[in-house]
């Protein structure tokens, strides 16, 4: 099998990692050192908000966004998404593919995105509605077996929809560490994957690939064993670009 290499448009090399060894990074930071899951997920849903704004252009602020949110922490992450552009944009709508099934984070996110009016949505409804973009939040790098239930419905839907598709960290439906794809997988038009690419974020299955900084120290990357030099300049976001080796 060969080894994809991730680098940047000023030819900065970036480490990829494993879905176990980003478990690792996002343990050490949580438990031993900072920052914790609420900032990292503010971070992450902060910069995917952005980066949606960015991709709609000068009709952002009339474009309708729906978020597909899972029950994890890449759910949370696209909540937090749905909020920031909800303080900037009329129609941001997020359907949740496990509503009672939630993590805490989430819950917590969900918390504050009802708070402010946000509007949730149904997947039976969905088809009634127009939307401008997809975010794809429902799985992340913590996909075990093939997407069975509403996951796999909103995937398939969201794919036959033939709307634009932003998916956050990993597409969902497709393993983070290897690539493959036991079930359904969304095609995206673009991936903003979190912290550090990971090995199964092959060239054909993510379309564009960004990587966002969530705030973690290079010193956690140290103390999980990654090699690890900051992509990312002067700003929270890059453009990666791979290639077979």
């Amino acid at each position: 099998m060969s080894e994809i290499r991730y680098t940047t448009p000023s030819g900065v090399e970036v480490c990829a990692v494993t879905s176990e060894q980003m478990r690792e990074i996002d343990r050490i930071a949580v438990e031993e050192t900072g920052p914790n899951l609420y900032q990292m997920m503010e971070n992450a849903g902060r910069t995917l908000a952005l980066h949606t704004i960015e991709t709609l252009g000068d009709s952002w602020s009339r474009s309708r966004v729906l978020v597909l949110a899972g029950g994890g922490g890449n759910g949370g992450g696209g909540i937090c998404a749905a909020r920031h552009l909800g303080n900037r944009m009329k129609s941001v709508t997020v359907c949740l593919s496990s509503p009672d099934h939630l993590s805490d984070v989430t819950k917590y996110q969900l918390k504050i995105f009802k708070e402010m009016n946000g509007l949730i949505i149904d997947a039976g409804k969905l088809p009634e509605k127009k939307y401008d973009v997809i975010i794809d939040a429902l799985i992340g790098y913590s996909l075990r077996s093939k997407p069975e239930g509403m996951p796999a419905e909103l995937i398939s839907w969201a794919n036959q929809s033939k709307i634009p598709i932003i998916s956050l960290d990993v597409p969902s439906g497709v393993d983070a560490t290897t690539g493959e794809t036991p079930g359904d997988f969304i095609n995206p038009e673009q991936t903003l994957t979190l912290a550090l690419p990971k090995t199964g974020l092959l060239p054909g299955k993510t379309g564009e690939l960004f990587l966002a900084d969530i705030g973690i120290p290079v010193f956690v990357f140290e103390r999980a064993g990654v090699r690890y030099t900051s992509p990312f300049g002067d700003s929270f976001m890059v453009r990666l670009y791979s290639k077979s080796t």
